[in-house]
């Protein structure tokens, strides 16, 4: 999966599109993801001990991981990404605009389980 909690992101299709946000939570299993202050949706809440005032909630709803894309922090656009090998055995994401490594994906094997 190319997108993890943390990242950045931006939606490109729906009503939301053009919204940049935060990843919250990333469900592999459906594909899909919770992103801060997009899809939001109403929810109404009944009165209870834990919620006496009751009313409507607003929250935000999974969006399928196709309809967002990761911005770069180095050149700050929505884009593409990659995965590459580095020197030492580790792999990266990278950015496929201008080649900028946006993270770490797993480390070399000589290295796993060593600080």
């Amino acid at each position: 999966m190319h997108i993890r909690a943390n990242d950045i992101v931006e939606v490109i299709r729906g009503d939301d599109a053009g919204v940049r946000g935060k990843v919250l939570r990333v469900d592999r299993e459906t594909g899909k993801i919770v992103v801060e202050g997009a899809n939001r949706v109403k929810k109404h809440v009944r009165k209870s001990q834990k919620n006496p005032q009751g009313g409507i909630l607003s929250k935000e709803a999974p969006i399928a991981i196709s309809n967002v894309m990761l911005v770069c922090q180095a050149c700050n656009t929505a884009t593409r990404t990659g995965a590459r090998v580095l020197a030492d055995g580790g792999k990266e994401r990278f950015c496929k605009q201008c080649g900028a490594g946006i993270g770490q994906i797993s480390v070399s094997k000589d290295r796993q389980g060593k600080p």
